[in-house]
């Protein structure tokens, strides 16, 4: 039995900051994870992929702003080495902190818990460490769901994880869910080149969104070449002799058979927990089996946390860092911080970008609340039509009666900087009209708050 002062159990998203923070305050802290490399992987190896499709549909346009550029091709192989090459460099700066932090001990294997305080980590040869901790922090967090689907064990399919590895370009891609992460991908292969159609049995893409900036994503994808169908249901997968993919599917019209090369399937994620054996540390989880924590991220056992993804919270690298500093706040610093939500901000990297924040009108309206809505096309945000970008949409959420912005949703260039103009708002308790009757610089995305808001003027 080896005794230490912290455990923290998956790299994750914040798992090796945290242990190296710890064992930089003088904790003796070990770090437990399954993976070959205990390397966090946070900034998401899609990222690199989509920057990379993004460049292909800035130079497809070139000769819109008088550039002449020839045929632009994509050589899938090399945006395949340089999200390798990306990722080399943050596991690499990984590697070199957790090796050279005095006090931190790695280990490679999968963790279970005997007790709140103990735990036994085996690795792939069974070789069995018995550890002992005050404090033990999860941070597994989750990996891709699968949907009941007959005929999916039959026929090869993609998750959001396993389509990142591929070799070869898919020549048609048939995404099962309309979800961000589905719609993210169906355009990032779309613009490699890919035909691509997305199938969701909601009526509009992106179900948590209100209905029109569903619509304007939607209208987007289209005009990209993507196929779009909506109220179709996925009843039934199968491979045809050719190695073909066919999606059995239900519509408003009747059934219909959907064929592709490749099939990617994106059905949400599950809390990577099992093996854990977390009734064993009388730790309680909820309905979908991810890990109940309170507004200090403690769970039900005594001294156990978990962080990021695993506690069933908002899937976000930021909400995971948020974690973090409750944590190290009040295990280092002897705090009372807590998780902040209410303003969480997130962003679909969409192109253009969705950027979230707040309330949606459906939310609002729901909780019957009185609202007033702005709405300004980005058609007439100078500076997006002066970038050629001018898709897409802002909407802010303003309560009637305190003038406090809700909530908001901008579908447009650089949307994550007009949320984060709102988000300080919003923390700041400001009334909507000291952005309207700001000054801002121009030419900027942001100086067109003020014509938003204007319409909501008496």
């Amino acid at each position: 039995m080896r005794s230490y002062d912290a455990v923290v159990i998956g790299s994750g998203q914040v798992g090796e900051p945290l242990a190296i923070d710890f064992a930089r305050a003088g904790l003796q802290t070990v770090l437990v994870d399954s993976d070959h490399d205990a390397t966090c992987a946070c900034c998401g190896p899609s990222n690199a992929m989509l920057a990379s499709a993004n460049v292909a549909r800035l130079a497809r346009r070139a000769a819109d702003f008088g550039v002449e550029t020839g045929s632009v091709e994509v050589d899938f192989g090399k945006v395949q080495l340089r999200r390798l090459s990306v990722m080399d460099g943050f596991r690499t700066q990984a590697m070199q902190a957790l090796e050279t932090t005095p006090g931190l001990t790695v280990l490679k294997g999968e963790a279970q818990f005997q007790n709140p305080e103990s735990l036994v980590v085996r690795d792939n040869g069974d070789a069995a460490v018995e550890l002992q901790a005050a404090r033990i922090f999860i941070n597994t967090g989750a990996y891709p769901a699968l949907p009941d689907l007959p005929g999916l064990a039959d026929v090869p399919y993609l998750t959001s994880s396993s389509a990142m590895d591929l070799e070869c370009l898919p020549e048609e891609l048939l995404v099962l869910g309309g979800s961000y992460l589905g719609v993210e991908l169906g355009q990032m292969f779309r613009r490699f080149g890919s035909r691509v159609s997305i199938i969701e049995k909601k009526s509009q893409l992106l179900p948590r969104e209100d209905r029109d900036i569903a619509a304007a994503v939607a209208e987007n994808l289209r005009e990209d070449g993507v196929g779009v169908f909506l109220e179709t249901e996925a009843i039934g997968v199968a491979s045809d002799s050719g190695g073909a993919v066919k999606v059995k599917a239900r519509t408003p019209f009747g059934e219909r058979v959907l064929t592709g090369s490749h099939l990617l399937v994106v059905a949400g994620h599950e809390p990577k927990t099992r093996g854990l054996n977390l009734a064993a540390a009388g730790i309680a989880v909820d309905e979908r089996g991810y890990i109940k924590v309170n507004e200090r991220l403690e769970t039900s056992a005594p001294g156990v946390y978990a962080l990021g993804a695993v506690n069933g919270g908002p899937a976000f690298a930021h909400v995971a860092y948020d974690d973090f500093r409750v944590v190290r706040a009040n295990v280092l610093a002897n705090g009372h911080a807590t998780i902040t939500r209410l303003t969480c901000p997130y962003t679909a990297f969409l192109d253009p970008q969705l950027g979230r924040i707040g309330l949606t009108e459906t939310q609002a309206r729901e909780q019957g609340r009185v609202i007033k809505v702005a709405k300004l096309p980005m058609n007439r945000v100078a500076r997006a039509v002066e970038l050629n970008e001018s898709g897409g949409l802002m909407k802010v959420i303003v309560d009637a009666g305190t003038q406090r912005i809700l909530g908001a949703a901008v579908l447009g260039v650089d949307s994550r900087e007009i949320i984060a103009i709102l988000q300080i708002a919003m923390m700041a308790d400001m009334p909507y009209t000291a952005l309207r009757d700001s000054m801002f610089a121009h030419p900027t995305l942001v100086g067109s708050l003020d014509n938003l808001f204007a319409a909501l003027h008496h």
